[in-house]
């Protein structure tokens, strides 16, 4: 594409003829001066290395932006039409990245911008996931039931006066309303949701129906006619959640699961009927603790024996530290599905970074699996004497030790299994894979609970040097029993600090060796991050970029397979018209710097910060550097490590509704 002026060419002509020419040349510089002003560009990258999200090599190109979209592409666009000239020579060009799986509908009406996504380069976050989410509105009744917040409390591991800062600030009451008010918002990202299971129950049935019987007649028909009606409004599909350790939190239910665990095969066949009608997604987690009833149920996938595929986004692929072969498992399950043979359409969401969660004492997503730890995790957050009186009560000391070496003693079927790889809790509980991060004593930050307790045996048995401080030595004076097991450590430090010590455990893609296999596998789904859930447990709003990180390794190729991989495929999966930069699409891009990411480790950078938005800690990950510009709508939010003026003075991203 070219704009061309050829104006002051008259040599050899006469005086006159000079002064003729000059005065047309100038009459025509106004004239293409204006034409400029009219076709201008807002924005110009030059010399960009461009992955354009259709898995083609790179292109070195320029891109130019206007009225928030993609307005030309080529090698030399005009410079001077670009009120916004941006040199990327040896930056990388691509669309703006999509995190597949996210809880930041709490925080999306507290703080619209969702800075900590934008800074990694996600334009669109898509949530409503498992099973819980807000677009029915707060759903609180006069009995006193507050059910976001009592299923989102235990589930996301949100601490209750963050919900309810998020649900006071619901002014909708129905699917309709909710999608509709996002226009009324300075909306950061785009956004798309799912309409959620537990929260759909509560709507027509009422909390406590929801958790104690089946629906009936009439109430089957209600669900199915609001998840229509749902569809019709451009819901991205419907959102189930099979976990096990998925429990309520409010009072006298803190022994039940939530809502869309007490629903029967019959309710999810009815119900995803809706969602295959429709052409839209089934988000899921796996029944784990039956694994059989986990592959039957991903049989509704199958257009063979449902007349029609149903398109699913299960959780999660990756290689778990305890069962690192259960995932390969599942894939291969999926890829029977999505044969010939059955007709289906099933993926796993695939993490691109390893699984670390932090825990505070007992608090914590992982301990919710374990039926003493859970009893604790079930009292108040604030409740330290309640929880003190229950870690001294002889029959949940009992069942403490129990579950806690369960699978770990060796000799029995629990062991034989947990060998095999098949263990009955995903829990890690080895103590070498503890490691204190914000320990009470501070010569323990950084180690292993196991280094500590090996030296506190030490110490008990006299030898008195194995107490590096005052700090250390107090803190091993204060027990009067030795803990010979891990469990009686673990015991005393639960004794001594309740929440207050801190530390980190690696679930799972342990140094990302098996990371990149999972997420280019065909039947996986790249893009989960769970921006949002656990505030202080997990900080994944940087997997996309370590996911360009590892394929970076293998080169430009490779990475322009990723780069679809995190933009176009998930975009037309879930029938959204974001994740290319096709002329005339929205202007959503994310400019990034190579050499700044080959160079980075995800681990440095995760951080522990208050945010005054919740009134409360955070886990964050914040890369400096590496994500030199991003784009929403044609306007830049993101620029150089700080965020502009634009972002949350103007609507940018929009609700996204399914084609």
């Amino acid at each position: 594409m070219e704009l061309v002026g050829n104006f002051g060419q008259n040599d050899g002509q006469n005086d006159e003829q000079k002064a003729r020419h000059s005065e047309l040349n100038q009459e025509n510089e106004r004239d293409w001066r204006e034409k400029v002003d009219d076709f201008s560009w807002d924005v110009l990258y030059r010399n960009a290395t461009v992955f354009d999200g259709s898995g083609e090599p790179p292109r070195r190109m320029d891109i130019a932006v206007r009225r928030g979209r993609i307005a030309a592409k080529g090698t030399a666009l005009p410079e001077g039409p670009a009120r916004r000239t941006v040199d990327a020579t040896g930056l990388w060009l691509m669309p703006g990245l999509l995190d597949i799986h996210t809880h930041l509908d709490l925080e999306v009406d507290l703080d619209p911008r969702l800075t900590e996504v934008v800074r990694h380069g996600t334009t669109t976050v898509l949530f409503g996931n498992c099973s819980l989410g807000t677009c029915f509105g707060h759903q609180r009744d006069d009995s006193g039931q507050d059910p976001i917040v009592d299923c989102f409390t235990r589930v996301e591991n949100i601490p209750k006066p963050v919900l309810q800062k998020c649900v006071d600030a619901i002014s909708w009451s129905d699917t309709g309303g909710y999608m509709d008010h996002f226009a009324d918002m300075p909306l950061g990202p785009n956004v798309g949701a799912f309409v959620p299971h537990s929260m759909l129950r509560v709507e027509v049935m009422g909390m406590e129906a929801a958790i104690s019987r089946d629906p009936t007649e009439a109430e089957y028909q209600e669900m199915e006619a609001i998840l229509d009606r749902a569809m019709r409004q451009g819901y991205l599909g419907l959102s189930t959640d099979g976990l096990p350790f998925h429990y309520l939190s409010n009072e006298p239910h803190t022994d039940k699961r939530i809502p869309t665990q007490f629903a029967s095969f019959k309710e999810l066949r009815r119900l995803l009927k809706v969602v295959r009608n429709h052409n839209r997604v089934w988000q899921t987690t796996p029944i784990i603790e039956n694994r059989a009833t986990a592959l039957l149920y991903f049989t509704l996938t199958s257009g063979r024996l449902f007349k029609k595929t149903l398109k699913v986004s299960a959780l999660s692929a990756m290689e778990l530290v305890l069962a690192p072969r259960a995932t390969k498992a599942f894939l291969g399950f999926a890829r029977l599905m999505n044969s010939w043979l059955f007709k289906g359409s099933l993926h796993f969401q695939a993490l691109g970074t390893n699984f670390r969660v932090w825990s505070d004492g007992i608090v914590s997503p992982l301990y919710e699996e374990l039926p003493s730890t859970a009893q604790l995790i079930a009292l108040e957050y604030d409740d330290v004497e309640g929880r003190h009186a229950l870690m001294h009560d002889p029959q949940w000391v009992s069942q403490f030790r129990d579950d806690w070496m369960h699978g770990r003693t060796g000799g029995d079927w629990a062991s034989f299994k947990a060998k095999l790889g098949m263990p009955d809790h995903l829990v890690i509980r080895d103590l070498h894979r503890l490691v204190f991060d914000g320990a009470p004593v501070a010569d323990w930050d950084g180690e292993s609970f196991d280094l500590v307790h090996q030296r506190l045996l030490r110490f008990m048995d006299g030898d008195s040097a194995q107490a590096r401080s005052d700090a250390e030595r107090e803190a091993f004076e204060s027990l009067d029993v030795r803990p010979e097991t891990d469990a009686d450590f673990m015991l005393f430090l639960m004794r001594r600090y309740d929440k207050g010590f801190r530390y980190w455990a690696d679930v799972s893609n342990i140094g990302n060796h098996a990371t990149m296999d999972y997420l280019m596998h065909p039947q996986a789904l790249p893009g989960f991050n769970d921006s949002g859930a656990h505030l202080t447990n997990m900080a994944f709003f940087d997997g996309n970029l370590m996911s360009l990180k590892l394929a970076q390794q293998q080169g430009d190729a490779m990475v322009a397979k990723m780069v679809k991989r995190l933009t176009r495929e998930p975009a037309e999966f879930f029938n959204i018209d974001v994740g290319t930069l096709d002329l005339g699409a929205q202007a959503d891009m994310v400019l990034i710097d190579p050499e700044v990411l080959r160079d980075w480790d995800c681990n440095d950078t995760r951080e522990y910060v208050f945010r005054d938005l919740f009134g409360h800690h955070q886990m964050v990950n914040r890369p400096p550097a590496i994500v030199r510009e991003v784009m929403i709508r044609g306007h830049a939010v993101w620029q150089d490590g700080e965020f502009t003026k634009a972002l949350g003075e103007e609507t940018l991203g929009r609700a996204l509704r399914a084609a």
